[in-house]
């Protein structure tokens, strides 16, 4: 008997580790994703008409904001206002906005009508097969990431605290770029994105 409970025990402990080895991580994954404080490696994207321009041929001199974004993700159209209000505050101060479409289900046509409809001044650029998206672990739209001076990450996240522009009590992404360009530190490195999921293919 006590040889039966053993047996049964020892195959039930085999079962579960089964069961979690299936859902662990195998070591072979693609790990993406760049950590506060890192830099970001200078990497090259076509814009909707199919020119290709690189991040140091885009950045600012005193630091950029990398945004994902989306033409059809409700939560990008309640950002969008904001997006280019932010690209126009900070040019002058020498922080220049890249706008980043990674989305497989969303067409050349779409991207032009999203920067035509909103008059975006800054630079969107075309990320076919999610390349930079996953170099940066990006996974939503809008989802920011603020690099100094440097190309160093010093925030990732949200651009503020709610979609709604009238019950904005946290502006994040503005407090970042703040302090960066006061030589202070942020403060607050990291909010979690909200929105669309980006659309993998």
């Amino acid at each position: 008997m006590k040889n039966y409970r053993f047996a049964l025990s020892l195959a039930l402990v085999l079962a579960i580790s089964a069961v979690a080895g299936a859902f662990a991580p195998s070591g072979n994954e693609k790990t993406s994703g760049v950590n506060i404080g890192q830099p970001v490696a200078d990497f090259k994207l076509p814009d909707a008409d199919g020119k290709e321009h690189s991040l140091a041929s885009l950045k600012g001199k005193n630091g950029t904001v990398i945004i994902f974004i989306s033409a059809q993700c409700p939560m990008v159209k309640a950002y969008n206002e904001r997006i280019e209000k932010l690209a126009q505050d900070y040019r002058t101060r020498g922080v220049n906005v890249i706008g980043i479409n990674s989305n497989v289900t969303e067409s050349t046509d779409d991207i032009k009508g999203h920067i035509s409809n909103n008059k975006f001044s800054f630079a969107v650029l075309r990320d076919k097969g999610n390349k930079i998206a996953d170099k940066l672990g990006a996974e939503r739209t809008p989802e920011v990431y603020f690099l100094d001076a440097s190309n160093k990450l010093a925030y990732h996240g949200r651009i503020d605290n709610h979609r709604d522009v009238t019950l904005v009590q946290a502006n994040d992404l503005r407090d970042a770029i703040d302090a960066t360009l006061a030589g202070k530190p942020v403060v607050k490195t990291e909010a979690a994105a909200f929105g669309c999921s980006i659309k993998r293919g």
